[in-house]
């Protein structure tokens, strides 16, 4: 029923927390992705999902805590292998999420 107000829609929001560097370094647009495992708990979490935005924060802050969340717009991901010191020392099949 449409009574001439405006559906209010919730923008779908992926939340990343990341640490200190990885947060600087985004902020700085020197780190074009963000990598996230390929396994269960972040194929249900991503495939055949979509969002209007993501929120990266550094930690987990207080809710409303600007200085540490940058609010970026959801440009999706790719499958990727790579080799990454977070992930040891064997080449891991990843999810390359794009935050800038």
């Amino acid at each position: 029923m449409n009574n001439g107000t405006q559906l209010i829609t919730k923008k779908k929001i992926l939340r990343l927390a990341v640490k200190g560097i990885y947060f600087h370094q985004i902020k700085a647009k020197e780190k074009k992705e963000e990598y996230r495992l390929y396994n269960e708990y972040w194929i249900k979490r991503l495939e055949g999902k979509a969002f209007d935005e993501i929120h990266i924060t550094l930690g987990y802050p207080r809710s409303g805590d600007i200085e540490r969340t940058l609010i970026r717009p959801w440009r999706g991901f790719r499958k990727k292998v790579i080799s990454h010191k977070h992930f040891g020392i064997q080449k891991v099949q990843v999810f390359a999420i794009i935050v800038n």
